[in-house]
């Protein structure tokens, strides 16, 4: 497959998971929006697809009181593609406190609450609160089916919902939706498609990531799309999900459950945590990934490339660095396009 100039025309975009790993890719990757670098690579169209199978907190409540789709992981995507400085932007991350009807609830939640009660409709809701707050893309849901996780623990038990699944602290031997023939957006399937560029990740593996690649077609999709295709690993296991996995364990993971995808990318982080960072973790049960030399590229063999860079940001939590990431992204789009082909 020959790739046309990125410099020309602007990239189009597809961005796939959840949580706070896939706002943290997109608040560096909407800079480059409508944006010519000096670089000359810029995108055009930026899309999400966002998980949809949580059940906690106030996105849970939510779900449950007023059955809808939980959107959490929505808002946090569209207050990424967001202007910053904006009062909206500050708006919808406001969390009410105390311990009444309000407490704990998200602005941006009963927004999109709100707006789902008036139009009738979730999607539309989540495109009218992207115009409001001016994002720079657009978002899709990875389905519209109220799904919910399940998983068979190695013990035997089926724990079902996104809460009981990580506070189980077993390990997962399958994962599936309930109800398992789900469907994805038309809107969604055709971004994928169209799409120059694909990432999967960062984000919760068995929780954020894994519930897009389960939805019907999607994997296929994303397989048979003609883009450059970039998984990007996290940088700290998650307790009660992920624990003791290394970079390859992951990315074996994504190709139990999605083996219609080839990567032609591995991200992963090689900037070793603070030493203060690494006991507060290791005190939560979770540990550095991705520091091993040779084991993820046992997985990542043929012409899949491993690249490795310093992609932690600043502060007491260990999160990617949204610029540096998407810097990284860019840089391996680039390398794509200068291979006479590339296998997909």
């Amino acid at each position: 497959m020959h790739y046309q100039s990125d410099t020309e025309n602007g990239l189009k975009f597809v961005a796939i998971g959840g949580g706070t790993g896939l706002s943290t890719l997109l608040a560096g990757l909407k800079l480059r929006v409508g944006n010519h670098q000096t670089d000359g690579v810029w995108i055009e169209n930026l899309a999400a697809i966002v998980t949809v199978s949580d059940d906690g907190g106030s996105s849970g409540r939510l779900r449950d009181e007023l059955q809808m789709l939980p959107p959490g992981d929505i808002r946090n995507c569209m207050i990424a593609l967001s202007e910053d400085s904006t009062l909206l932007s500050r708006l919808f991350r406001h969390r009410f406190r105390g311990d009444g009807a309000l407490g704990g609830h998200s602005f941006g939640n009963l927004f999109l609450a709100a707006l789902t009660e008036v139009t009738g409709d979730f999607v539309e809701a989540v495109r009218l609160s992207s115009e409001v707050l001016a994002s720079k893309g657009h978002i899709y849901p990875a389905t519209i089916n109220d799904v919910r996780l399940v998983a068979e623990l190695e013990d035997g038990t089926v724990v079902r919902g996104e809460t009981q699944i990580t506070a189980s602290n077993s390990a997962i031997r399958l994962l599936r939706l309930e109800p398992e023939q789900c469907l994805p957006l038309p809107e969604a399937l055709a971004a994928i498609r169209t799409a120059d560029v694909i990432t999967v990740g960062p984000g919760s593996l068995y929780t954020s990531i894994l519930p897009n690649l389960l939805v019907a077609r999607v994997a296929r999709a994303i397989g048979e799309a003609q883009a450059t295709k970039i998984f990007i690993c996290n940088l700290m296991t998650q307790p009660g999900e992920t624990d003791g996995y290394s970079a390859r364990q992951h990315l074996e993971v994504v190709k139990k459950y999605a083996p219609e995808i080839h990567f032609d990318f591995v991200i992963v982080n090689n900037r070793p945590v603070s030493e203060e960072q690494r006991q507060r973790y290791a005190a939560e049960g979770a540990n550095q990934i991705g520091l091993e030399e040779d084991a993820i590229n046992k997985v990542a063999n043929g012409d899949t490339e491993v690249v490795r860079a310093d992609l932690l940001a600043q502060g007491e939590k260990a999160r990617h660095d949204s610029e540096s990431l998407a810097s990284v992204v860019i840089s391996c789009r680039q390398q794509a396009v200068s291979r006479p082909a590339v296998s997909v």
